[in-house]
């Protein structure tokens, strides 16, 4: 087995997420490759210490990026190599900036939406009407929208955590069209033999017929099959999040907006707007699902009140 296979290996046998795979095993090529493809068992603290110096001052990644990269060796060494190297723990990390995330005003934000096209219009209503991120949106499936109780399940957000969104009453018509459209295709797939979606662990194990049935479908299905890399079977994925990220910039620069918006911004714009409404802040910290409410007291530093919901005297 080769040290990337074990990464990968070790990296899903503790249940890590795809896209944490992916850039942990992205980091560590990358560290192999700055010391001319010597063995991670040949090298230590010294040589993470100066592939790290080398992302700062050579390369000027972000903070954040650097402790990214700082991350996947320490899993590298410790879980993967089973190394103890205690002058790991010495590393200092980087010292992350703290910004103001960007807000669209509610104006802004119709506007945004009133660019986009279907299904690219009722993705954005879900960022911005329930909180969504970007993954959470696009992995939605049919049997997590209950029309109902007007709530969403999100299923492994964030964490590995589910949790119960919002679902707005202006999107109703649109996810129950939606619905409707994703089993019209879903009834076409079948015809011609085909249907299946990837699902998750060893459900189609335990669940034979789960990956052919209408409720484990996704919401947003991409527009033709692809070949699932667990199981090497044809099956119909979701739309890639690049097309959603490229509809929001096209609308964002239809619409004309001086500030710059992505899928992020408008979670951002949810919970600030219900924070200007009056919501009580451990309610969005539920509804975002943050582990920690200083992560959701962001927001209380950018509502239409000035930081910290201050009126200025001036104004008084």
């Amino acid at each position: 087995m080769t040290l990337f296979e074990a990464v990968t290996v070790t990296l899903r046998r503790l249940h890590y997420s795809p896209r944490t795979e992916e850039s942990y095993v992205r980091w560590v090529r990358d560290f192999v490759r700055f010391h001319q493809r010597r063995h991670p068992r040949e090298m230590g603290a010294a040589e993470v210490t100066a592939f790290l110096n080398d992302l700062a001052v050579r390369r000027r990644v972000s903070a954040s990026t650097q402790n990214q990269a700082l991350c996947a060796l320490v899993f590298l060494y410790r879980k993967v190599l089973e190394l103890d190297l205690p002058a790991l723990d010495g590393l200092q990390r980087a010292q992350c900036p703290s910004i103001l995330p960007t807000v669209l005003s509610r104006r802004d934000v119709m506007a945004l939406l009133e660019q986009l096209e279907a299904p690219f219009r009722l993705l954005g209503e879900l960022l911005y009407g329930a909180g969504l991120r970007l993954q959470e949106a696009l992995s939605l499936r049919v049997k997590d929208v209950d029309l109902d109780r007007r709530q969403i399940t999100v299923r492994r957000g964030k964490g590995a955590h589910d949790r119960a969104a919002l679902l707005p009453a202006r999107a109703r018509e649109g996810l129950t069209a939606q619905l409707d459209a994703v089993r019209r295709i879903h009834l076409a797939e079948l015809a011609v033999g085909r249907g299946e979606v990837d699902l998750p662990h060893a459900l189609r194990t335990k669940m034979p017929g789960a990956a052919t049935s209408l409720a484990w479908q996704y919401l947003f299905p991409a527009s033709r099959p692809c070949t699932d890399p667990a199981t090497g079977r044809l099956v119909l994925h979701h739309l890639h999040e690049s097309a959603l990220q490229k509809a929001i910039r096209d609308a964002a620069a239809a619409a004309a907006l001086e500030k710059r918006a992505t899928c992020h911004t408008l979670r951002h714009s949810f919970a600030t707007h219900l924070l200007e409404a009056g919501t009580d802040i451990r309610t969005i910290q539920t509804l975002l699902g943050h582990k920690d409410v200083r992560t959701t007291m962001i927001y209380t530093h950018i509502v239409d009140r000035g930081p910290l919901g201050v009126v200025s005297p001036l104004d008084r």
